[in-house]
Formats: C-alpha cells, sequence, structure tokens
C-alpha cells in the first residue's frame, strides 16, 4: 500500500477500535488502492468477535468523515461467519487473498484455503451471468454507438475480474493485478489484442466512443470462449 494511504488506513483503525476495543481483531486493506490505482477509495475487511446493532449505529455516524477522506465504508464481519461464508464468496474473498496489506491485528487470511469446487461454480456463474448481461446490454443500446461504448467501459473491470478468477481457479498465485488478469487470459486462450484493448477501457480516455463499439464482436466471442473454457474445466 503506498504510503499516501497509510494516513487513511491509520484513521480507519483508530475509529473501529474506538467502537470495538479488544473485539477488533484484524483490518486489512484490498483492491486497486494497493495496486498502484490510487484514485480508488480505500476498501478494507474489518474482522470483529461480535457486532451488535449499536456498533452499526456508531459506525454510521462515522461514515460522512470516511467517505471525506476516500474510505470506503468497510466490510464488517464477525470472524465466524467470515470463515463460514468462504465457500459463498469464494471469488471475492479470494480476490481480497490475492492481493491485501495487514494493517491492524494478526492475518485473517493464516490457514485460510478456498475450496476449488466452489471457486469453479462461482466461476461459471459469474462468467456466464456476464455473458447474458453483454448480449442484453448490446440490445438496450439500440445500435448507439456512444451506449455499446458505455456498456464495453462499464463492464471492462468485471472481465478483467473474471481472468483473474480463472488464473487463480487454474492455480496462479500472481499477486500483481495485471500479472494475474494475463495469466487467466493466457489460459482460456483468449486473443490478446482483444484483452489488452478492453482491459484498456478500465481507463476511459485510452479509446474514442467509436472505436470502443467496434470492439464488441470480438468482445462477445471472447466471453463466449471463457464461458466455454469454464465448461470444460477439470481439476
Amino acid at each position: 500500500m503506498t504510503a499516501d494511504w497509510r494516513p487513511a488506513a491509520d484513521l480507519l483503525v483508530a475509529g473501529l477500535r474506538s467502537v470495538f476495543g479488544n473485539r477488533l481483531r484484524s483490518v486489512v486493506a484490498y483492491g486497486p488502492h494497493i495496486e498502484e490505482h490510487g484514485d480508488a477509495p480505500l476498501s478494507c475487511l474489518a474482522l470483529v468477535t461480535t457486532v451488535t446493532v449499536g456498533d452499526l449505529e456508531t459506525c454510521a455516524r462515522m461514515s460522512h468523515g470516511w467517505r471525506r477522506e476516500r474510505i470506503a465504508t468497510p466490510l464488517l464481519l464477525p470472524e465466524d461467519e467470515f470463515r463460514r461464508s468462504l465457500d459463498a464468496f469464494p471469488l471475492e474473498y479470494g480476490e481480497i487473498l490475492r492481493a491485501h496489506e495487514l494493517i491492524f491485528g494478526a492475518n485473517p487470511f493464516d490457514g485460510i484455503t478456498i475450496d476449488r469446487g466452489d471457486l469453479r461454480r462461482a466461476c461459471e456463474t459469474q462468467i456466464k451471468s456476464h455473458l447474458v448481461h453483454l448480449r442484453e446490454g448490446f440490445i438496450e443500446a439500440g445500435g448507439t454507438p456512444r451506449a455499446i461504448s458505455e456498456l464495453l467501459t462499464a463492464s471492462a473491470p468485471a472481465f478483467g475480474a473474471l481472468l483473474r478468477n480463472v488464473a487463480r481457479l487454474n492455480g496462479s498465485d500472481a499477486r500483481d493485478r495485471g500479472a494475474a488478469t494475463r495469466d487467466g487470459a493466457r489460459l482460456a486462450q483468449l486473443p490478446d489484442a482483444i484483452v489488452t484493448d478492453i482491459l484498456s477501457l478500465e481507463r476511459p480516455a485510452a479509446v474514442s466512443t467509436t472505436d470502443a463499439a467496434k470492439l464488441f464482436p470480438e468482445y462477445l466471442a471472447a466471453v463466449e470462449q471463457l464461458a466455454r473454457f469454464i465448461d470444460g474445466w477439470r481439476a
């Protein structure tokens, strides 16, 4: 995590400690801001022993200050609930596990593994949902280049996440965001050019509206290939 985010991280920890005291067990930062995407808010997972309505009310009063300091609402969970929900959210927790910074307490990921069967089922759901929404979005765009471009731009971060999840499913331990994304694309045998073009849309100024709209056929074909890949995947 860059030094620029350390004051915000310390502010969040101080606030959570004032609410939970010794019930606060761990705080972990994750997300784009720790991977040199400095414009993103600070995202954190905070694990506690117990959480009450009173705790939530106190955190709610702090939320305006957090937003002012570009701190996202922390993902707040009791430790036991976190461990019991690994099978329900293998993609989300897997992405946190891939790249995170411990900023308070014990590392909650020590000894944690995500079952590959759970990960595979979640990948299939995510990929096929992406494919369905991409087709629906194209129809709703009505052939308008700007609307198609907006569809592609909005979906680009999710496409990158799909590829990182595929990489994780196949045992990639790449911590670097770009390396993990490329690992997934290579494993699914997606064309380098379309992967590069779609991922560049995460920086909106990189491609013009007209050019982005022209990417749709190849993008759709790439996601269809990703769906075929996950259908045929075997451990």
